[in-house]
């Protein structure tokens, strides 16, 4: 093993050990609000008003935190997430 692999290794290591990570969805020009809150219910199980209220705040702020939980339960919904078209990341 590289010593970069260790080192992202151990990154995702200490993540998973010490904390919560979030996804954080982004602000697109392409996707349409119904979109974007039909993701968010199906991929981040968001009540039809959570969902919709973290689309005004993408749309209006850029940005916003999603879900928040241990990075291997983020990771497979962050990919449906990009799957579907829009722009996200764990943080």
């Amino acid at each position: 093993m590289s010593t970069k692999e260790k080192i992202l290794e151990d990154i995702e290591v200490s993540e998973l050990i010490d904390g919560l990570s979030e996804i954080v969805l982004y602000n697109d020009d392409v996707n349409t609000f119904d979109h974007v809150i039909d993701t968010l219910i199906r991929v981040c199980d968001h009540t039809p008003e959570q969902a919709e209220q973290c689309a005004v705040l993408v749309h209006y702020k850029g940005r916003c935190t999603v879900k928040t939980g241990a990075f291997k339960e983020l990771k497979p919904q962050c990919l449906q997430l990009l799957d579907a078209g829009l722009s996200a990341e764990i943080m």
